[in-house]
């Protein structure tokens, strides 16, 4: 089973590389799917494993070519920081199967939103312009920035992940960013110890398992340089429409299991 685990942790590794992610949309579903864990127990597992710098292989991999603004993701972090202990917080009081329904919906938002569905519907052509690559061609106010940090830290807390599947979209969104420059960002303000209120909380109530949490966390650290390399060599649209489909799984497979 702990070999299991390590891998688990690699694949992790790969997709919160290419997607700027923390790793916890494929080892919360999976620690449930294949190993038989509790939604609760999967939740601090895998943020557990993602309090060290997991990434920062990935990171460096951005960095050099150009992808990261390290003000912003500092300023995120800071938000992740106070968001996540509050998204623990209601975990452990929300009965898992209206959890569970409330991240498969979320998880469909997300990749409506990525696959363009409703400009499709509305007999819109899509637009090749970008966004700006590294998000400083527009400067927006630092609080706005932490605000992004405080309700991704919610989402984190809540459903066991990093926040980078807020952090990303909504970076591209609302904050004009190119999608592999937000997954850069959104992997940079990980980095920190920002799930740490979150862990906490789930530990405190007896759903942590620390092994399998370090097993992850080492599989994660050589997976995460993997996946930036490929990351930065897909084309833009198709890097957000392999994101999508991957969200869609997620989404159909939470609703099955916990129907």
């Amino acid at each position: 089973m702990e070999i299991g685990i390590l891998i688990l942790g690699i694949a992790a590794g790969v997709m919160s590389g290419l997607f700027g992610i923390g790793g916890g949309i494929i080892m919360v579903p999976s620690l449930i799917a294949i190993f038989g864990m509790e939604m609760l127990n999967a939740n601090a597992t895998s943020l557990a494993a993602m309090l060290l710098p997991v990434g920062i292989l990935g990171v460096i991999t951005f960095y050099k070519a150009g992808y990261i603004n390290f003000r912003n993701a500092l300023w995120i972090s800071a938000g992740l920081l106070l968001g996540s202990y509050f998204g623990a917080e209601l975990a452990v009081s929300v009965d898992v199967k209206v959890l569970s329904k409330l991240y498969a919906v979320f998880l469909l938002y997300i990749a409506v939103g990525y696959l363009e569905i409703p400009k499709l519907l509305r007999g819109k052509k899509h637009s090749n312009i970008e966004s700006p690559v590294n998000g400083e061609n527009i400067h927006y106010p630092f609080w706005q920035f932490i605000c992004l940090g405080i309700f991704a830290g919610v989402i984190a807390g809540l459903f066991g992940k990093g926040g980078g599947l807020v952090i990303v979209p909504m970076l591209i969104k609302f904050f004009k960013y190119d999608a592999k420059a937000a997954s850069a960002t959104s992997l940079a303000a990980l980095q920190l110890p920002v799930g740490l209120p979150s862990v906490i909380v789930y530990a405190h109530s007896g759903y942590l398992n620390w092994l399998y949490a370090g097993l992850m966390a080492l599989g994660i650290v050589f997976g995460v340089f993997f996946g930036t390399k490929l990351a930065i060599k897909l084309p833009t649209n198709t890097f957000k429409k392999v994101y999508a489909f991957f969200l869609l799984g997620v989404a159909v497979y939470m609703v099955y299991k916990y129907i």
